[in-house]
């Protein structure tokens, strides 16, 4: 199957979608390590919040199954409220639904624990009902590697985009001469591109090396 998405992402165009970054469920991911995962999440969601990106956050059953989504995400979203569903399919609550169409964008970034539910599933819905949805990898984990592998084929089949949280992001910040640059990279912490800052930082300018 061949996608072609009929516009680059944008602030303008894009929503992010968190869906079930809870405690309970984050214990069981074996895909990937999870200190990774978490970094991973924080530093899309706080990427998203410096491009002013609408961001969606959910969880199910939280009282009764998964527990509340980890802290460090509800730290980097203390404005967000955490919607709490029972349904499998995220977009299948109406609550969820709503917030995702409320956006009014047509870009949406979906990630989620497990990748091939949490984050497959109204990623899949919103393909199917012409929204461009795009799933970031690295910010979705699951229970082993057949799992991770399955969703993605299952993904790529159904035509939602793959890719990773910060390539995403910096497609949408475009110019790195835009003011909020700095703090989209700061919020995605790359050591590459610390490392590359540090360089420059400590650069003798050749007029004061004379």
């Amino acid at each position: 199957m061949t996608y072609i998405n009929p516009e680059p992402m944008t602030q303008d165009n894009t929503a992010l979608v968190l869906v079930d970054h809870q405690i309970g469920l984050m214990t069981g991911v074996r895909d990937y390590p999870v200190a990774e995962l978490k970094h991973n999440v924080v530093g899309l969601a706080k990427a998203a919040k410096a491009l002013g990106l609408p961001i969606v956050t959910t969880t199910t059953s939280a009282e009764t199954l998964w527990g509340p989504a980890f802290p460090e995400l509800v730290e980097a979203l203390p404005d967000n409220a955490f919607i709490d569903r029972t349904s499998v399919n995220a977009w299948d609550d109406p609550r969820v639904a709503a917030a995702i169409e409320a956006t009014d964008k047509q870009n949406l970034i979906f990630a989620g624990v497990s990748l091939e539910v949490c984050a497959a599933f109204p990623a899949m819905t919103a393909q199917r009902k012409g929204y461009n949805a795009y799933v970031a990898m690295d910010a979705s984990g699951t229970f082993n590697q057949t799992k991770r592998e399955t969703g993605l084929l299952r993904l790529s089949q159904a035509g939602v985009v793959v890719a990773d949280g910060a390539s995403l992001m910096v497609e949408i910040l475009a110019d790195n001469a835009r003011p909020v640059a700095g703090e989209v990279y700061g919020a995605l912490d790359m050591d590459w591109a610390m490392l590359v800052g540090q360089v420059r930082a400590s650069a003798v300018p050749a007029s004061k090396a004379a």
